[in-house]
């Protein structure tokens, strides 16, 4: 037979001659079976003609993919003779010694003679072979144990790596608290200049924009056309105090916020004042807490509405070395205080109810729970009993984590840009914004 069936090797495939005598010699060594005798052969074929070798675990299936191909190739049934020698060489019998393997390898000596003198059947061997997969856990499995031993002591040491990984997102935590302070009078700037407390200076308020030279060139014309036009239109426009609907619009300019947004939630948003982001004092667990500030309004007394969520920077004793830095495990809301009749979270329903008795119905009403933004304040608790939670719930609990860590890490540093939509558009350039804001997986224990 030609080279280049299997392979390019420009030599010809081993005759069953060959095969009967590397399956007998492989017998001989204290191969389990004929199918395995038969795959080393093969196996050794295939590295003396630079073929693709088998990989681990690959040469026990070359038995019975060789009778594989024979008789979907050649449409031989497995049944009668050809049969009787699949079963044999399936079977995981040791042959008490060298002259009964040999007396087994030659049973198989005709079939394999035909498979290897048969250009299809060898095709599908190899496409066969091909499609095995290969995994870095198969390639580990064949070294030697003190290879694997080496490679253990190398896994202790990246356990000690996650453990001063750790540490340093302590002392991150530590850096991100010292700045919160020098932060908080510029978010206190911005709050007055929100509220309309405090009105900026003109030096305040002056902003350069990308457009600034074609602004001003068309300003200078229109100046001289309509100034007095423009003194009118600046006496007639409103003043309105502050920045009305500044955090409201940022929940409608972000996706993640908006689809929590019920229209019953609008008019109560619109009192928002102020988002602040806390973090837990020195030498407490790690921890965040966010203040929603509110003016007095019609639909609860709360000046402040606050959310908790609770972190932990240690790799995971059952798997240290998933540890990416730390993660959110649990939150905690806070009681609202609804005015009679405002409570939003909540619908009333009226069921007609029949006595089973007297056959006489009443009209009953009753309170169930209704979409809101403001169910974000009573969170669903992580489990920290031993039991793990439905998909559902997890699902739920990972979409809240996700969203405290967005309102941390950008809506609360950079909330003009959010309002503006600057923001909005950057993150969506960059692959959206639930990706850059992406947390790792919640891990539910406490």
């Amino acid at each position: 037979m030609g080279g280049g069936v299997v392979g390019s090797h420009g030599g010809a495939g081993p005759g069953a001659s060959e095969l009967t005598a590397a399956a007998t010699a492989a017998a001989a060594g204290g191969v389990r079976s004929r199918r395995e005798a038969l795959g080393r052969a093969y196996a050794a074929w295939c590295q003396k003609w630079d073929l693709k070798e088998p990989a681990a675990g690959e040469v026990r299936l070359l038995g019975p993919l060789v009778l594989f191909a024979s008789a979907s190739h050649r449409n031989v049934p497995l049944g009668g003779q050809s049969a009787q020698m699949a079963d044999s060489s399936f079977s995981d019998g040791v042959p008490p010694d060298a002259s009964e393997a040999a007396k087994n390898a030659s049973d198989t000596e005709k079939l394999a003679g035909q498979v290897m003198q048969d250009p299809q059947a060898l095709a599908a061997l190899q496409e066969r072979l091909d499609s095995v997969p290969h995994t870095p856990s198969s390639y580990i499995e064949t070294l030697p144990k003190a290879v694997k031993r080496r490679i253990n002591a190398l896994k202790q040491l990246q356990v000690k790596c996650a453990h001063v990984e750790a540490k340093f997102y302590e002392e991150v935590h530590e850096l991100e608290r010292k700045y919160a302070a020098l932060y908080q009078p510029l978010f206190d700037k911005r709050r007055e200049f929100i509220t309309g407390d405090v009105e900026p200076t003109d030096a305040e308020s002056e902003w350069h924009s990308e457009n600034e030279e074609e602004d001003k060139l068309a300003g200078d014309v229109k100046n001289k056309v309509v100034i007095a036009e423009k003194e009118a239109v600046a006496a007639e426009e409103p003043d309105p105090k502050g920045i009305p609907e500044f955090w409201f619009t940022i929940f409608r300019n972000v996706d993640m916020l908006s689809e929590l947004v019920q229209e019953y939630d609008e008019p109560i948003l619109k009192h928002l004042q102020d988002i602040k982001v806390k973090f837990s004092d020195p030498g407490q667990p790690m921890s965040f807490v966010l203040e929603f500030h509110f003016e007095p309004n019609d639909y609860f007394t709360n000046a402040v509405l606050t959310k908790t969520y609770k972190m932990k920077s240690e790799p995971d004793k059952a798997d240290p070395f998933s540890f990416e830095g730390p993660e959110i495990v649990d939150c905690d809301g806070c009681v609202i205080d609804w005015k009679k009749g405002k409570n939003v979270t909540v619908k009333t329903i009226k069921k007609k109810q029949k006595h089973k008795g007297r056959g006489t119905v009443r009209t009953i009403t009753k309170q169930v729970p209704n979409d809101s933004f403001f169910n974000f304040f009573s969170p669903l608790k992580a489990s920290g009993d031993g039991e793990s939670l439905d998909e559902d719930s997890e699902f739920t609990l990972a979409s809240d984590f996700e969203i405290g860590h967005f309102f941390r890490e950008r809506i609360v540093p950079r909330a003009v840009l959010y309002f503006t939509g600057e923001a909005v558009e950057d993150d969506e350039n960059k692959g959206g914004q639930a990706a850059r804001a992406q947390p790792r997986e919640p891990s539910f224990v406490t």
